[in-house]
């Protein structure tokens, strides 16, 4: 039987990876294909990353263009945090569809489906199958086909924790890789990235968190080579959405376009900036097109800004002008290490009112060389053992690379296979 068991670690930076805090990946590297050149999308944020795990294809085309994001609605922009458990179903309802291509969920439905447990933000785990096409399991709820809800004792009841990441991790290898043996099943952990918003990478409890989102992945792997022993081919993913860097200040954008006067205030909808992080999605509504040049330049002049891409541009970083997206942002970086020595620091765009800033902590949403490090690493058939490639790869390479081991078509997709890539 033809499988693929793919385990997500989420936040983890790939120079991180050491035999002293993750003996397990170590180990496994060793065994599988390691993909050096691997990046995440723009904005390097989960939802992000989920959206595009789940399509193969770029924000332009499946949607979810940040963590927060707007929506012309009304003929009004509207601001929305993508992360809320009922957002795709909203999007769905005012634009006409969650997402704008199909996911891994649907396109494998009728040859025996997908299995996801994830314990990141809800609208996160619900971009993998927002429409209903398979299993999804989550703290804020658990969803089988036709997005029926799923009650105790099958729904995911844990908590966002070093002990609910185990429980989790327990029941996917007990449920999807034993019991069931869908063709995909996914295990998102939300480790180490929830643990990093809250500690300073390199921290002792930074550093635990990675030792346990570690051993839960180990888990997996061990469960996966009975698998194989009792004959399963099964293509094994494990790797990362984004990698972290360290928060050095931060900036309230919205105030400084209020200030300088191309923004009315702050409850204005003329020009709306949804923060992902240490990246910004601008928007600007079709009756002030006479701000663009001027909000253009006074964004290149800031000192908090590394790169700002402008609407004619924004292929380039996999985004489209959809819905009066008229700038991205990425905030400045630098190199310098924090107080544990590790390198990588970023501006943080002030976050939405009510949720703290993470001076000092890990943060993540721009382009810059750490928050751009995650891993990817794959063992089974079209791949070579303790072998690096410096080919190229990204999220969007995930779906179809899932979809050839699995014999399916790909078609409509902006990745590709990574066997056929010349890296097998």
């Amino acid at each position: 039987m033809r499988r693929v068991v793919v385990v997500v670690l989420d936040g983890m930076r790939r120079d991180q990876i050491a035999a002293a805090t993750t003996p397990g990946l170590v180990r496994f590297a060793e065994r599988a294909q390691t993909f050096a050149e691997h990046r995440s999308m723009f904005p390097s944020a989960t939802r992000v990353v989920s959206a595009s795990f789940a399509t193969g294809c770029l924000p332009a085309r499946h949607e979810l263009q940040g963590n927060a994001l707007a929506l012309l609605e009304n003929g009004r922009l509207v601001q929305h945090d993508a992360g809320h458990p009922d957002f795709l179903q909203h999007k769905r309802r005012v634009t006409g569809r969650s997402l704008g291509v199909p996911t891994l969920a649907e396109r494998l439905a009728a040859s025996g489906g997908m299995v996801l447990f994830s314990n990141v933000s809800p609208g996160a785990a619900y971009a993998h199958d927002p429409d209903g096409f398979g299993h999804v399991y989550h703290r804020a709820g658990s969803y089988a086909p036709g997005r029926k809800r799923l009650d105790a004792p099958q729904a995911l009841t844990i908590s966002q924790d070093a002990a609910g990441e185990q429980l989790m991790t327990q029941r996917f290898i007990r449920e999807a890789l034993l019991e069931r043996s869908p063709p995909l099943a996914i295990l998102w952990l939300g480790e180490p990235d929830a643990t990093q918003h809250l500690q300073p990478l390199g921290s002792p409890r930074q550093l635990m968190a990675m030792a346990q989102a570690d051993a839960n992945a180990a888990r997996v792997v061990s469960a996966v080579e009975g698998l194989r022993e009792r004959g399963d081919d099964v293509l094994l993913m494990v790797c990362s959405d984004h990698g972290h860097q360290s928060v050095s200040r931060v900036v309230d954008i919205e105030a400084e376009l209020i200030a300088a006067g191309l923004k009315d205030s702050r409850e204005s909808t003329d020009v709306v900036t949804p923060t992902s992080g240490t990246a910004t999605l601008i928007y600007i509504d079709a009756s002030c097109a006479d701000r663009i040049a001027s909000i253009g330049a006074f964004l290149a002049s800031r000192d908090w800004v590394d790169r700002v891409i402008g609407p004619d541009r924004l292929p380039e970083v996999g985004q489209a002008a959809r819905h009066g997206l008229t700038f991205a942002v990425s905030l400045r970086s630098d190199e310098e290490p924090n107080a544990f020595g590790i390198r990588g620091r970023s501006v943080e765009a002030r976050p939405a009112a009510g949720k703290a800033d993470h001076v000092g902590c890990g943060q993540h949403g721009g382009l810059a060389r750490y928050e751009q490090m995650p891993f990817l690493m794959i063992e089974g058939s079209g791949f070579a053992p303790d072998k690096a490639t410096s080919v190229p790869s990204s999220p969007i390479d995930l779906a179809p690379t899932i979809l050839a081991h699995l014999r399916q078509p790909a078609s409509g997709m902006d990745g590709r296979p990574l066997q056929t890539a010349g890296v097998g």
